[in-house]
């Protein structure tokens, strides 16, 4: 067999395993190990085998994963939420949807500082659903809203989906964080404008709430400061070049731990929930990682990403076209799994693709970046597509009154923001590039 049909065969049997439900760093695990004795035996797997957790796990910047990931969990005992929420009210709240618009808007700002769609969506939605519910918005607006607007914790940065393609494909962290920022309030600003589409089309779904006096205002706006400090200090200092992005999230872990300790939300019991999380979810990052580097070590040496490459530019098709069919097959597979595992699976597959064409004469640094940030935002869909929309399901988990069939329909207007939004990327690179050159 061809080394892209031998890495066919493998795909076909690591699907296979996920079908019956198979974590999905085994049955990469699994594939990866099958393929390589069957292309190589198992002599040269096991002496592969006995360095490949520490050549993974030894990388200095992979340190930033726990670190972003325990920042964002004291960021959730910090009560950060409710003040990004709060203060988001308090200006737009008397707008029609404009307490739908606000919680998106905080959505954004809690991504800012905690890098996980998953705990944005939990925390939003603990915080800003009963409003939302109180204020007599329709179950599918509250809920719809709340899950798209958890997907800007992965693209608004700092985000752990980013850290990881950066690794994959040795790019710089600090420059994929700043390219991810323009596309990040984009969207946000794209969800608000579907609620306020939707207010006018359906007023009963989204009522008007009551006006803030300025006091009030000025005093909400205060309160978010440490999110705005936190934000700053660490996008600011790496792209300023103070801080190596690990600094950096060290300086940040510190900070809004010590904002958490100061409100009062992280006593000894929340401390120890916030570790406890954190080394779950890195432990989960970390299987995924080592099960990817196997099934990538013996894409390798079936060469079949190169392989691949060379088929596609020498079908002689267009650019746009080839972007295109990979854009649907990252739509296809967020059906079915998670953000994390895609990019880890398909782009040592689909990267050096990319990078064989030619995109709008941009530099290869430039392409490997615009590619990054739209990688980003198709598997961040997969967030909210069925039948595995995990931000859906952790939303609807709040929402006993609203069925998770009416909050997939009330994505569908967010889902055609993101549509949108990726074609004028796609057209427009320059969009997520520009923040580069400032």
């Amino acid at each position: 067999m061809t080394g892209i049909e031998t890495g066919a065969v493998a795909g076909v049997l690591m699907l296979g395993l996920m079908a019956l439900r198979v974590h999905i760093a085994m049955a990469m695990m699994i594939a990866g190990v099958v393929g390589y004795i069957w292309m190589a035996g198992p002599s040269p797997l096991l002496s592969y085998m006995k360095t490949a957790a520490w050549a993974r796990y030894s990388i200095y910047d992979l340190s930033v994963v726990p670190l972003f990931l325990l920042m964002g969990q004291f960021a959730t005992h910090g009560g950060l939420s409710k003040a990004l929420f709060r203060a988001g009210n308090t200006l737009i709240g008397h707008w029609r949807g404009g307490m739908a618009m606000a919680a998106v808007g905080a959505c954004a700002g809690f991504g800012a500082i905690c890098g996980s769609s998953l705990a944005t969506a939990a925390t939003m939605g603990q915080v800003a659903l009963p409003e939302l519910r109180n204020h007599k918005y329709s179950g599918r607006l509250a809920t719809a809203a709340i899950a798209a607007g958890g997907t800007l914790g992965i693209l608004i940065p700092p985000s752990v989906p980013l850290v990881i393609y950066a690794i994959l494909t040795e790019q710089n962290i600090a420059k994929l964080f700043m390219a991810a920022v323009i596309p990040g309030i984009i969207a946000m600003v794209g969800y608000m404008v579907v609620i306020g589409i939707i207010a006018r089309v359906d007023p009963t779904a989204a009522p008007r709430g009551e006006r803030a006096s300025f006091a009030e205002k000025l005093k909400a706006i205060a309160e978010t400061w440490p999110v705005m400090l936190i934000f700053i200090a660490v996008i600011g200092g790496i792209y300023g070049g103070f801080f190596t992005p690990t600094e950096a999230a060290s300086i940040g872990t510190l900070a809004t731990a010590f904002v958490a300790w100061r409100s009062g939300g992280l006593s000894k019991r929340g401390f120890l929930e916030c570790v406890y999380g954190t080394s779950q979810a890195t432990a989960m990052i970390f299987l995924i990682l080592l099960g990817a580097d196997i099934m990538n070590v013996f894409l390798a040496l079936t060469q079949m990403p190169a392989e691949l490459a060379k088929w596609v530019v020498g079908l002689g098709l267009s650019p746009l076209l080839v972007l295109l069919v990979i854009l649907i097959i990252y739509l296809i597979l967020g059906c079915i799994m998670d953000s994390l595992s895609m990019i880890m699976l398909t782009i040592p597959i689909f990267f050096p693709i990319i990078m064989g064409m030619d995109f709008w004469g941009l530099d290869p640094e430039s392409k490997a970046i615009w590619f990054g940030i739209l990688s980003l935002m198709v598997v961040e869909i997969g967030l909210i597509t069925p039948p595995v929309g995990l931000n859906v399901f952790i939303i609807s988990s709040m929402a006993k009154d609203t069925s998770m069939k009416d909050t997939f329909i009330g994505i569908i207007p967010f889902l055609a923001s993101d549509v949108l939004r990726i074609a004028l990327i796609v057209f427009v690179p320059s969009i997520a590039l520009i923040a580069l050159k400032l």
